[in-house]
């Protein structure tokens, strides 16, 4: 299983319905790599995820102008110096049949501050992108976004946010080689080993079939620890395992798959009832989804399940309707049940909340609903995750 790149005219498509979008020229960076330790030690390139979308190659340091009128990449000349230690390095003019458009020296590039721009995520990247505007670009800003860029935002969003056919191809590559490292993970579990060891089998999974992780593998016997990073615990008798493991396609699509086995292969009577209930709960999640649903009302759905599962099992007490009205499940599922999936694991939530709500709709304060990532109405072509859960922590607030 080796994944397949996207046609290149998906992308000339995309930019094409951008440009129909915009009234004046936008410039998206594909950013800078950075230094684990010293410069010659960098850590592994990866694309801002709004010029993958537009061009999907990770070309450091490139520039994508999209004008109502054309479409002009900037990317730096080889450089013969660096071919040494990295390789050959396709030429402009390679770059320009292979990507679908006309290719230009990046220091031919003349942007100004009037461009819209969606702001990269590291200072580098968005010190590069201030030089090439002339204005300042504060890295991570997308949250606070207004004027020009909130337009550029808007128009990315209502591209991103329903995926068309090169993105559902890679999204099910993605979901395909990341069940094949959750199946590495179930073989290599046994009493006695690492946490660690299963993740690197999980991960070695992503890497035979061209991929690499799209996040930090949570790989952990304390699940109560939502994005637990440590991997050092022994596996014993009694214990679940809890995997949160994606795979990332070579053009930047995610995966992302949370499951929790038993160590010893056979759940206890008391995993199996409350691991029956989230299963139950993602079931009422997905009886949900269909065009025209309102996505918070997917996630009460899941909640109401959860919650009436919890009463049959005498964990909780009293009418299930009134409880799940009340908020109850947050007592136990302190999370949303999934937010969207695409080039970022939680795509596009470097624009903060503006792709995953609609307007007009905000994200609710109270325990159990500030997490949640989504508040949009479903339609065909969104991407999301589903994914409940019931745990046991003292750190859930009340």
């Amino acid at each position: 299983m080796w994944p397949k790149p996207t046609p290149t005219d998906v992308f000339v498509d995309r930019r094409r319905r951008l440009q129909q979008r915009i009234d004046r020229p936008a410039l998206l960076v594909a950013g800078l790599s950075r230094p684990r330790n010293f410069a010659a030690n960098p850590y592994p390139f990866r694309a801002e995820s709004h010029f993958l979308y537009f061009v999907g190659r990770h070309i450091e340091g490139a520039a994508l102008v999209v004008g109502p009128a054309e479409a002009v990449l900037y990317a730096p000349e080889p450089d013969p110096e660096e071919e040494l230690w990295t390789g050959r390095m396709p030429s402009l003019e390679e770059l320009a049949v292979a990507c679908g458009l006309p290719v230009k020296p990046l220091d031919q590039l003349e942007a100004f501050p009037e461009m819209a721009t969606l702001p990269a995520q590291d200072a580098d990247s968005a010190a590069q992108q201030s030089e090439l505007l002339g204005r300042e670009i504060v890295a991570g800003s997308g949250a606070t976004l207004d004027g020009a860029d909130a337009a550029l935002a808007d128009a990315v969003i209502e591209l991103r946010l329903t995926h068309d056919a090169g993105a559902i191809a890679q999204l099910r590559q993605a979901a395909a080689v990341t069940a094949r490292a959750h199946h590495a993970g179930f073989r290599a579990t046994s009493i006695g080993v690492r946490e660690a060891l299963v993740r690197a089998h999980m991960e070695a999974a992503f890497v035979a079939c061209g991929c690499v992780a799209a996040y930090a593998p949570i790989v952990t016997t304390h699940g109560e620890v939502l994005h637990a990073t440590r991997q050092d615990g022994i596996l014993a008798e009694g214990d679940l395992l809890l995997a949160d493991v994606g795979a990332e396609t070579p053009e930047g699509w995610a995966g992302d798959v949370t499951r929790t086995w038993p160590v010893s292969g056979r759940f206890s009577p008391t995993q199996r009832a409350i691991y029956e209930v989230v299963l139950a709960a993602q079931a009422a999640a997905i009886e949900r989804v269909r065009p025209g649903v309102r996505f918070a009302d997917v996630h009460r759905a899941a909640g109401r399940a959860l919650v009436e599962g919890l009463v049959a099992l005498g964990i909780l007490s009293g009418d299930p309707a009134e409880l799940a009205e009340l908020g109850a499940a947050a007592l136990f599922f302190p999370h949303g049940v999934g937010h969207l999936l695409g080039l970022d694991v939680h795509d596009m939530e470097d624009l903060g909340d503006r792709a995953g709500y609609a307007p007009g709709r905000v994200r609710p304060p109270r325990p159990g609903a500030r997490y949640r990532r989504r508040d949009r109405d479903l339609a065909p072509g969104m991407v999301g995750t589903n994914e409940p859960g019931v745990y046991r922590s003292r750190r859930i607030p009340g």
